[in-house]
């Protein structure tokens, strides 16, 4: 319906001047019977029929607004709507930074690392298309070591709706049938970005018992220098879900986080982590297609360059071993050739009641 729309506004656009031109038809009635009903990529087709189309979508923020909260409900909450709506272009800034990838190279732009440290998290999870969890959360302080932000309290779970999995298999299709996304804002530069790679990178079934499924998602920036342990970060978000303890065995989900992890899969600190969040919310942004295997494709590379690394160090530091294991070998070879010469003891009587 939305390409028979676009297609439709796109006819009447060529037609010549009279009846049938756009131009006589009321901004009203565009925006109420055809604008209202477009998704955000059938709007952004129909803003290049026209000048006139172009004007009226990109002016119109409660055609934005309507926009953001169906795709994530999560923004539909009174403070993040007047957040979004002090964005540059209001919530089609938004939607711009938030539905578009960011870019693997940080932004060489000067970033204020001075304003408060404040961000909220948009989260959303869905099971087959369907909201399981939409939550907004404030984390107003990064001073903390390492760098993390939890969705939930320890004591809270959300159902999905659905049976527990009662093999790998299902497990693993439970996992892949979860999508996320994790929006991340702030408030004060204006700037927000989306740190999931929507679909899962990686699906673990953890226990038989409980049924317990570990899914991660993430986006992988180049951060630091080539060679430093933050030339790549991962930007991880860890969903849990578990069986409840009731006889209906619905799966709930009991822990969601987001992490950031240098080259060796330790996690950051929280300055070092916003200084590079920051960063990429300033950084440009790629195409919008193709997210969940760029996610993926990023995940992998970012996991052999960790092996690498590491594989490399153990190599450093094992012919470091060796060079030592050489040297103590031949201290005492060269002891047992001269035993006296490595003991004080004064009277050769002692050193030979020592031997």
């Amino acid at each position: 319906m939305h390409d028979m729309a676009t297609s439709s506004l796109a006819a009447t656009n060529t037609t010549s001047s009279g009846s049938g031109s756009i131009s006589t038809i009321h901004p009203d009635i565009i925006e109420t019977h055809v604008l209202s009903r477009l998704d955000a990529s059938a709007l952004a087709s129909t803003s290049c029929v026209s000048s006139q189309l172009h004007s009226l979508i990109a002016s119109n923020e409660s055609l934005w607004t309507n926009i953001c909260n169906s795709t994530w409900p999560s923004t539909d909450i009174p403070r993040l709507r007047h957040v979004i709506s002090s964005f540059p272009k209001g919530p089609r800034s938004f939607f711009s930074d938030s539905f578009t990838n960011p870019d693997i190279a940080a932004s060489s732009s000067p970033v204020n690392l001075d304003c408060p440290s404040g961000l909220i998290s948009a989260v959303d999870i869905y099971y087959q298309h369907k909201t399981v969890l939409s939550k907004a959360v404030l984390t107003e302080s990064f001073d903390t070591s390492p760098f993390r932000v939890d969705l939930l309290d320890p004591k809270d779970s959300v159902p999905t709706g659905v049976g527990q999995p009662v093999n790998e298999d299902l497990s693993r299709e439970l996992g892949e049938r979860l999508t996320l996304s994790w929006i991340l804002i702030d408030p004060i530069g204006r700037r927000a970005m989306n740190l999931s790679s929507y679909k899962p990178v990686t699906v673990e079934r953890r226990s038989l018992s409980t049924g317990e499924v570990h899914v991660r998602y993430g986006w992988v920036f180049n951060a630091g220098e080539k060679g430093s342990t933050t030339e790549c970060v991962r930007c991880g978000i860890s969903v849990t879900c578990e069986g409840s303890q009731n006889q209906s065995g619905e799966m709930h989900v009991t822990k969601v986080s987001l992490e950031l992890e240098d080259m060796y899969g330790k996690q950051l600190s929280g300055k070092d982590s916003l200084v590079i969040l920051r960063k990429g919310m300033a950084g440009k942004r790629g195409n919008v297609k193709g997210r969940e295997e760029e996610g993926k494709r990023r995940n992998e590379d970012y996991r052999e360059m960790r092996r690498e690394k590491i594989l490399s160090e153990v190599k450093k530091h094992q012919g470091r071993i060796d060079t030592l294991y050489m040297a103590f070998g031949a201290l005492i070879f060269a002891s047992l050739g001269h035993p006296f010469s490595l003991l004080s003891a004064t009277d050769p009587r002692d050193s030979l009641c020592v031997l």
